[in-house]
């Protein structure tokens, strides 16, 4: 692919300091782009992360994606200086293993967290952005899914059903928010990153056996699908572009 293809472009990545977050903005820069990596908490890691990717004019900025006001503090301060979006890439989430069979251990607590951080959360900053990515004349959503939607295979049932409902809001904003602004969502199977709490190397194996490709994937996966969005598949919007290395097919 030819360099520079995203020359002018702005990216805002939602939790740009998770593995998959870092991998995008290190791609989208390398193609041209200039990048908001947006963290939680910390801003120190999100400001390492923009100030090493190639390429000038980035920053890092901090947003809850649980807290709306601070999600449309960050558009407002990107918009005083971009003036526009181009790309939003959804990295962000949260799980926590619960077996499946265990009813009792999915507490109502849980299952609400679960929701609002890998749904809500989501929406939240599609609506904050919605404005600066209608100005770009050319604007994408990309969310970060998984293939527990479709296989009910994850980490917990709350975290399979709010991808699920990702999956569905593709469908309706890419409906809804056409012709100005496309929306697709990449759905990875299982990652090589710390993103599931408790599982390692001896899991990663396992998964890796019983996958077609023979591996899992790794962020880089996700990230290269995530570009090929922005690049390639520009007639696409309201659908979801699975990259598990067919994980799902077993």
């Amino acid at each position: 692919m030819a360099k520079n293809t995203l020359e002018g472009k702005i990216a805002v990545i939602v939790g740009g300091g998770g593995g998959i977050g870092k991998a995008t903005a290190l791609r989208l820069a390398s193609s041209g782009a200039r990048i908001v990596v947006v963290g939680q908490h910390d801003l120190a890691p999100v400001q390492d992360i923009a100030d090493s990717l190639a390429g000038d004019g980035h920053t890092a900025g901090l947003a809850s994606i649980t807290d709306s006001a601070t999600l449309t503090a960050l558009a407002q301060s990107v918009r005083e200086r971009y003036g526009k979006v181009d790309i939003l890439v959804n990295a962000a989430g949260f799980t926590q293993p619960v077996r499946h069979a265990d009813l009792e251990a999915l507490t109502d607590q849980l299952i609400d967290e679960i929701f609002k951080v890998n749904w809500r959360g989501q929406f939240a900053a599609i609506r904050a952005f919605r404005e600066l990515l209608v100005a770009s004349g050319d604007g994408l959503v990309v969310n970060v899914s998984s293939i527990s939607a479709t296989t009910g295979i994850g980490s917990n049932i709350a975290y399979c059903a709010a991808k699920v409902g990702l999956d569905i809001m593709a469908a309706s904003l890419g409906r809804a928010l056409a012709p100005h602004v496309r929306v697709i969502n990449v759905s990875p199977g299982v990652v090589d990153t710390s993103f599931v709490p408790g599982r390692g190397a001896d899991f990663n194996d396992k998964v890796a056996s019983t996958t077609p490709l023979g591996r899992i994937g790794t962020p880089e996966d996700t990230a290269a699908a995530i570009e090929a969005c922005a690049t390639h598949l520009t007639f696409t919007t309201g659908t979801t572009l699975v990259v598990d290395g067919g994980r799902q097919l077993n």
